[in-house]
């Protein structure tokens, strides 16, 4: 009532004012002619929450156990396993001042360069293992795998999926099935998972975009529902969904060892599966019939103008990744902006420098004396050929 009480007084704006969802000349009793299991409810959203607390549920158990089915795919993660000497110097952290070096140098008896080496094989080791990285792909590859599948089963019956202006006809007075209905509900709770988990997620190097993303994607799905734009809002999801499986399977042979081939395969298919859902389709055909078809059938209104805001923050977004996907090609990063496999390798090297400098001070006092009795010898065997050539002559 006191909320009521605050609108009335033109306190506090309606939210859920007509102008906002429904075009000019229509009203919520307008909505009311389609039956209530077909009419797209507000209140509906809240079936998305249980359903992220799920999807973050079967992710946690997805992950734990879908990389230990295939320890033989992740040979690197044994190195990560040895902790060494490291461990000593744990409270000095991971990236210790140039003090503490010298501190730690007058403790071990060590170079400079031997406690950096083993500084960098301490945050090499901090860094997400294969495997996890592994489970977090695998987990989302079956995700868009099964929403692509279901969804494409979904709408290709529907008339609205060969002939875009069927979204728009008879708009916002449009039957929503139950099928699309769940459809919507399990893309919601999936972002909504990603949004729940986004902390404790590998931290790539385009992890803000990644933020704005899945919440431009949450808005987008729980508005485009309750001012139902539930058509064109099915066929953003599918178009989405077709070009993230091969880039989630991509990573998936990125990440294990022995799949370097099927990887650069795969990732040459996903790039060209992007750039023409992203930034060919979905700006040709479904922002086109957004801003454009829409028309024919009803004036803009508030809804019409923050529902393709959305849509371009997201073809910016798609804008931005394409301009990633082109530098790895150029640089062969492939699938995986977190890692570089170049440092990877070099700071593995260090790794086993390090370890071999802990089989004892005995080698490393035998290494100077076997370089010295080399020269020696090549020495004599230079001085034994100057004089043959000189009794020669």
């Amino acid at each position: 009532k006191f909320w009521n009480f605050l609108i009335k007084m033109d306190l506090l704006p309606n939210v859920w004012g007509e102008r906002y969802w429904l075009p000019p000349n229509m009203t919520w009793d307008d909505m009311e002619r389609l039956a209530p299991s077909e009419r797209p409810l507000p209140r509906d959203l809240f079936v998305a929450l249980p359903l992220a607390l799920g999807f973050v549920v079967l992710r946690y158990m997805f992950e734990r156990y879908c990389g230990n089915l295939f320890p033989h795919l992740f040979p690197s993660d044994i190195h990560l396993k040895v902790r060494g000497l490291v461990t000593l110097f744990c409270p000095h952290g991971t990236r210790p001042t140039q003090s503490d070096i010298i501190h730690l140098m007058s403790l071990c008896g060590k170079s400079q360069r031997q406690i950096e080496t083993w500084f960098r094989l301490r945050r090499h080791q901090d860094k997400p293992c294969q495997t996890k990285k592994f489970g977090e792909a695998a987990w989302r590859f079956f995700v868009y795998l099964t929403a692509f599948v279901g969804g494409l089963a979904c709408l290709i019956d529907t008339p609205w999926f060969w002939d875009l202006r069927e979204c728009w006809r008879q708009y916002p007075v449009q039957p929503m099935q139950s099928r699309h209905f769940w459809y919507y509900m399990l893309e919601l709770g999936f972002y909504g998972s990603l949004l729940l988990r986004i902390s404790v997620d590998i931290k790539r190097k385009d992890f803000k975009e990644q933020v704005i993303h899945h919440l431009a994607t949450v808005f987008l799905l729980s508005f485009s529902y309750c001012a139902n734009y539930i058509r064109i809002g099915t066929l953003v999801m599918l178009l989405h969904d077709s070009a993230d499986i091969l880039l989630e399977s991509a990573k998936m042979f990125n990440y294990g060892s022995g799949w370097k081939k099927a990887c650069d395969i795969l990732f040459v298919v996903f790039a060209s599966v992007f750039f023409l859902t992203r930034l060919v389709i979905f700006p040709s055909k479904i922002m086109h019939t957004t801003l454009v078809l829409s028309m024919e059938n009803c004036q803009p209104f508030a809804g019409y103008y923050f529902f393709n805001i959305l849509l371009m923050v997201l073809q910016g977004l798609h804008v931005f990744w394409a301009s990633l996907i082109l530098r790895m090609m150029e640089k062969d990063e492939r699938s995986d902006e977190d890692s570089d496999l170049e440092e990877d390798k070099r700071e593995e090297a260090e790794e086993d420098y390090c370890l071999t400098e802990r089989k004892g001070t005995q080698s490393y006092k035998l290494a100077p004396l076997s370089k010295n009795c080399v020269l020696n010898n090549l020495t004599n065997h230079r001085a034994s050929i100057s004089g043959r050539l000189c009794k020669a002559q």
